[in-house]
Formats: C-alpha cells, sequence, structure tokens
C-alpha cells in the first residue's frame, strides 16, 4: 500500500508540473516513398481545446483536406482521413518539432517541422517579369462563353505590315488555367515564353469555368472546348499583327485530340502540334494508361492483365447506361461477373477481396463516368478525324508517358496521317513523362516532386520545327 501511495504522489507531482503541449501551427516534413513527397498539417485549437486539422500534399496538389478526427493522448496526436485509410501519430521532441508515422497501406516515418508558411516548390523555368516581349490580357467570345487568355507577341508590337504566325495553345484534361498550371508547374507559360522570344504570337486562355472565363466546365464535353478553340482561331485571324495563312494549335494530351477535331474541321489551321495526344480510341489508351500506372505501382502482371480485362467493359458499361440506378446496376454485373473464379491473390493485390472494397470501386467507377465529358471522350476514335487533316503536324510522346503511351498512340497518330496529304514528323523523346519532364521514376506522384517544368530539348524541337516549317527558315 505504501508503495501505490508513493507512485500516486510522484504521478500528481508530474502533471502538477507539467506544460500543456501545444501543436497549434503549420507543421511540415517530408516522407520517402521511393521519392521524397511533402505532407503539410494545419492544426487549430478550438476554445474547448479540442483540435482540427487539414491536410495537404503540395506535391500531388492536395491542399485543405479536412481530416475526419484529431485527438491528443499525453505528448502526442493523432489524425486520419478515412476514406484515403490515412493515419498521422506524432509525438513532440520540442517545440518545433515532432516525430512521426504517416500510414497509408503502410506506414513511413514522417518528421515534421513547425513552419510559418509552406514552403514553396522550386519552379526555375517559370517565366518572370520584365519579359523581352510584349503581353496583353485579351477576352473573346465562344457562343455565350467569354475566354480570358494572355496574347504574347514579339517586341516591337507587330503591325499590320509585319504580319508573324501565330499559335494557340490547348489544355488537356480537367478545369485548368491558361498556364496548364499542374503542382505549380505552369507549362504553357513556358511555352509561350519560349516560342514568343523565338518571335511567334501565341495565345494561351483559360478553359471555360476556370480562371477568368465564363461557363461551366462540368458540363462541357471536348466537342465544347473545340468550338472555345474556334473562338480562338476568330479572334487571332482578326488581328492585326497575326498572319491568317500561318495560324496553327498546339495541344497536350486532350488538348491534342481538341486541335485534331478542330483541324479535321477547317482548312484554315496551318499547323498542328500534338503533344501525347490520343492516336487511338481512348477506352484502350485509358486501360493502357491503367494497366502502365499499376506496373510503377509493383502490381504484378497476372493482376494487370485481370484488371485490364475488367476496365473495358465496367467503363464502357457505366457511360453508356441511360441512369445512374441502370448505371449501378449494369456496372456491378459486369463485376460480379469478372469476380467469378477469381484468385484471391489477384483481388488482393488489386485491393478488391472484400464486400467492402467492391462496393467502393462500383461507387468511385459509378461517380467517375457519370459525366458527359468520360461518354464524349471514351467514344472518340481519332482515325475519322486525323485522315482529314491537311495541315503540317508534329507528335511527340515521351517514352515514359504512362498516361499517353508513347508507342501505340503514336502509331495510331502516324497510321491516320499517312492516308492523308499532310507533311508530318513523329518523335519519341528518350526519358521524359507525360509533362514532357526529364523524369526519374516517371510516375505520375513525381509530377511534383520534379524542379523541371519541361525539358529543354522538348523546347527546342517544337521551336526549331516552328521556324523550319511554319516560318519557312530551311536552314534549320
Amino acid at each position: 500500500m505504501k508503495l501505490i501511495l508513493l507512485f500516486l504522489s510522484a504521478f500528481t507531482l508530474t502533471n502538477c508540473f507539467a506544460q500543456p503541449k501545444n501543436y497549434e501551427g503549420i507543421w511540415e516534413g517530408e516522407m520517402e516513398i521511393g521519392i521524397k513527397l511533402r505532407i503539410v498539417f494545419h492544426f487549430s485549437k478550438d476554445t474547448k481545446g479540442d483540435y482540427t486539422t487539414k491536410m495537404d500534399s503540395p506535391d500531388q496538389s492536395a491542399f485543405g483536406m479536412p481530416t475526419d478526427y484529431t485527438y491528443v493522448r499525453n505528448d502526442s496526436i493523432f489524425t486520419g482521413i478515412e476514406r484515403f485509410q490515412i493515419s498521422f501519430a506524432g509525438k513532440l521532441i520540442d517545440d518545433t518539432t515532432m516525430n512521426g508515422s504517416f500510414k497509408q497501406a503502410a506506414a513511413v516515418p514522417l518528421m515534421l517541422k513547425k513552419v510559418i508558411k509552406v514552403s514553396k516548390l522550386k519552379r526555375p523555368q517559370t517565366p518572370t517579369a520584365p519579359f523581352p516581349y510584349a503581353t496583353e490580357d485579351v477576352t473573346y467570345s465562344s457562343g455565350k462563353i467569354v475566354i480570358a487568355g494572355t496574347l504574347s507577341y514579339p517586341n516591337p508590337k507587330p503591325n499590320q505590315k509585319q504580319k508573324l504566325p501565330a499559335v494557340l495553345l490547348i489544355t488537356g484534361s480537367g478545369p485548368q488555367n491558361r498556364d496548364e498550371e499542374i503542382m505549380e508547374h505552369k507549362s504553357f507559360a513556358v511555352i509561350a515564353d519560349h516560342l514568343t522570344k523565338k518571335g511567334f504570337i501565341v495565345l494561351r486562355v483559360d478553359d471555360r469555368g476556370t480562371g477568368k472565363t465564363t461557363g461551366n466546365f462540368a458540363s462541357a464535353t471536348s466537342a465544347d472546348f473545340a468550338k472555345d478553340v474556334e473562338g480562338g482561331i476568330h479572334f487571332l485571324k482578326a488581328r492585326k499583327e497575326v498572319d491568317m495563312q500561318k495560324i496553327g494549335l498546339l495541344g497536350h494530351s486532350e488538348g491534342g485530340m481538341i486541335a485534331q477535331i478542330v483541324a479535321a474541321k477547317r482548312k484554315d489551321i496551318n499547323f498542328l502540334i500534338l503533344m501525347a495526344a490520343p492516336g487511338i480510341k481512348p477506352i484502350d489508351l485509358m486501360t493502357e494508361q491503367n494497366l502502365a500506372i499499376f506496373e510503377t505501382m509493383g502490381i504484378g502482371k497476372k493482376a494487370r492483365n485481370a484488371y485490364g480485362s475488367l476496365y473495358k467493359p465496367i467503363a464502357l458499361a457505366a457511360v453508356t447506361a441511360k441512369d445512374s440506378t441502370s448505371r449501378m446496376l449494369t456496372t456491378a454485373k459486369v463485376l460480379n461477373q469478372w469476380l467469378f473464379g477469381k484468385d484471391s491473390s489477384i483481388l488482393k493485390e488489386l485491393g478488391l477481396e472484400t464486400k467492402a472494397s467492391q462496393k467502393g470501386f462500383l461507387e468511385n467507377i459509378n461517380s467517375s463516368f457519370a459525366g458527359p465529358w468520360y461518354k464524349y471522350f471514351l467514344n472518340y476514335d481519332p482515325a475519322p478525324n486525323l485522315k482529314k487533316i491537311n495541315a503540317k503536324v508534329l507528335a511527340i510522346n515521351g517514352d515514359r508517358d504512362v498516361q499517353v503511351l508513347s508507342e501505340s498512340n503514336l502509331a495510331g497518330i502516324k497510321a491516320g496521317l499517312k492516308k492523308t496529304k499532310a507533311v508530318y514528323e513523329v518523335h519519341t523523346i528518350k526519358g521524359v513523362n507525360h509533362l514532357f519532364q526529364t523524369c526519374k521514376t516517371c510516375m505520375v506522384n513525381e509530377y511534383g516532386i520534379l524542379e523541371e517544368t519541361i525539358s529543354p530539348k522538348v523546347l527546342e524541337l517544337i521551336g526549331e520545327w516552328m521556324e523550319r516549317e511554319v516560318r519557312g527558315d530551311h536552314s534549320r
């Protein structure tokens, strides 16, 4: 009894003199998962002393994600996002350092430092003012949509007698601003800077419903975006400094698909630059994409092939369904037929071994493919449009691209253009990913970690091709 009393006394004294720990503030760290990935927690405390948390993954352009719980036990704090199966446990070392463990599938050490603000990513290629050329904020109409963008042109400003070739840049999938900004990489700002310095006029614009452009992005399809591009062509043709005979399009990813649609329809497009553009049906492209990404994640060949036999039928079932009820029923039927007789080890590797995981997979498929964009996109066939193109074409892809695989898509573009009178070049760029960055692991989650926005050799290839084929400088 005496020993117990001594223990209680010591416990009481410790708590009397212990100072409450303060976790409030911004805590930033970097974890190693084959690549280095920054994680940031914003811990806040209310008047009752209860904590709430928001999490950032800056290198993946994920910001302000609220966690589902935050609680403190002794000198440690715990938080997590249940839908992503993310959890973090951190223990204070001192007022500015926390040693912790971040878990998502597997636990990874994560040391956090308290910071005043989140560190900025290094993007050395992003152009900064003052520029050695002129820029102008412009607007024009596409039906009821007001498109906003930036027009850049060499100094001194061209006049009616000094007409120059012009190129309109078309962004890839998803709502993007005029710089095609992804994880603080401003690819189109870099391309525009490079081409304007070489003497070309460049127009880059915000997608509808993005930045200063009006309209609703969510209800639009690639066909609608093609109409917006046509509005840009009309705008350029109305500019006195633009050579109307030398207007072209540069499209990245889906932007290359949109460029195909416009160029097949119009005869006033002088040139096309297709960067990682679809050359095969997008449903086949997406199947390849999923399998390539799975391979970078270490998923085995048997499991990848098994998933490949599921993706195409379930995606098509989702986009062709008339409503949400029929979509759920038809996709569930496809999944159940696929599950029949599947080896449990394959299901486990794909994360589909439980009823709960299968339900989550179906919900994700049905929500992802519910909108009009996917229905149009997955039913698109580039072949008919490629056969109608008479413009000069430069098609390029990175050999490390896991989103639009170079071999199949460049082969598809080449096959289509062979049946036209188009003058074209097709190039596979060694060592670059879907964003045309010189990559290391070349996984999607590396995009934001790399400092390079776009490979200088890609910029030079585009610039030299335009000088030679568009401006007519064949000394290049």
